[in-house]
């Protein structure tokens, strides 16, 4: 069976001295990326102590080492991703050193509350680890994590089986490709294998969810905005002027995908649905609106501070927020 080993391949890294880079979040999702379901458990499952009421608790791996992952964009078509051990190793220490404990969606699409990472660690033992408890036998290297759900609601869908395991979300850096899998859109139907068809559909699912108007039949366009304040175009401007006038070199503090955003913005471009969706997420940046009282005189060396105009800085991130609001809302 084709296992998709001719895609191109990708290894996702971060840099310790980006803000914007790691993740930043994990959902709670159907269908998670990394084919390996959680399991939820109470006192009739695993006792962690005598206590009588019921658990709340899901466990299973945020983050697998070295395995491939599928992956679709409008501009790299089909590719793989991976992770090395010491990448999910800073991945893990630089989410609880931001304290996202409590950054918790569903299905990558609404934050939720009441729902937060009580424990998690590096496994250094397949075959000698507490994961082993719960059913697991997984690599070394692997983030492991044991969630506390509150939430009454996620934790009824949670027994449901409508969330099966845990999907990261956070910004890393890939090399492009110059080349396109279209392999499975020329193919007859009937001749996609399982694991092509697979794929296929896992896609066709997750355009479908990006606009709940199929519903209503009506035809589906994925819509784009550019209402943003001028405020944020001149923000996003002023980074791409310091750029221009110190160079990369001393303008530090944007990456390829902040980049990309403040040329949008400065330009005045359509964004869509989902890039809204990142912007809003910055605010968790929100302590770099300010620059830091040793960078007064030479702004554009706060790294922060940078990060935060090129995104759109203040303005631009509650619109971001307000804007996501209201497109979820209609609908």
């Amino acid at each position: 069976m084709n296992t998709f080993e001719d895609l191109e391949l990708f290894e996702l890294i971060i840099d310790d001295n980006d803000i914007e880079a790691g993740v930043f979040a994990n959902s709670f999702v159907e269908e998670p990326a990394i084919e390996r379901d959680f399991v939820f458990f109470n006192k009739q499952k695993v006792e962690f102590q005598s206590i009588d009421d019921e658990k709340r608790l899901v466990a299973g791996p945020l983050l697998i080492p070295n395995k491939k992952i599928v992956r679709m964009d409008d501009s790299l078509g089909l590719y793989n991703v991976f992770f090395k051990p010491d990448t999910i190793e800073k991945i893990a220490r630089k989410f609880m050193k931001n304290k996202y404990n409590g950054e918790v969606t569903v299905d990558h699409d609404k934050k939720v509350n009441d729902v937060y990472l009580t424990e998690s660690w590096i496994i250094e033992q397949s075959s000698k680890d507490k994961s082993n408890l719960f059913g697991f036998t997984l690599p070394k290297g692997t983030w492991f994590g044991i969630y506390k759900v509150d939430n009454d609601k996620v934790w009824e869908e949670v027994k449901q089986g409508k969330y099966k395991g845990f999907s990261i979300e956070g910004i890393f850096e890939h090399q492009k490709s110059t080349e396109r899998f279209s392999q499975l859109f020329t193919k007859d139907i009937n001749d996609l294998n399982d694991n092509e068809a697979e794929v296929l559909l896992s896609y066709i699912r997750n355009l479908i969810k990006k606009d709940l108007r199929y519903k209503k039949k009506s035809k589906i366009e994925m819509e784009s905005w550019n209402d943003y304040p001028e405020s944020a175009k001149n923000n996003a401007c002023k980074v791409l002027r310091w750029i221009d006038e110190h160079g990369r070199d001393e303008v530090q503090g944007m990456t390829t995908t902040g980049l990309a955003r403040a040329n949008q913005l400065c330009n005045g471009e359509n964004i869509s649905e989902e890039t809204i969706a990142r912007m809003a997420s910055f605010a968790r940046h929100k302590e770099n609106s300010e620059i830091s009282e040793e960078f007064k005189s030479t702004p554009w060396k706060d790294k922060g501070y940078v990060a935060w105009l090129g995104w759109g800085g203040t303005t631009g991130i509650e619109w971001a927020q307000r804007k996501l609001e209201s497109i979820r809302n209609e609908r």
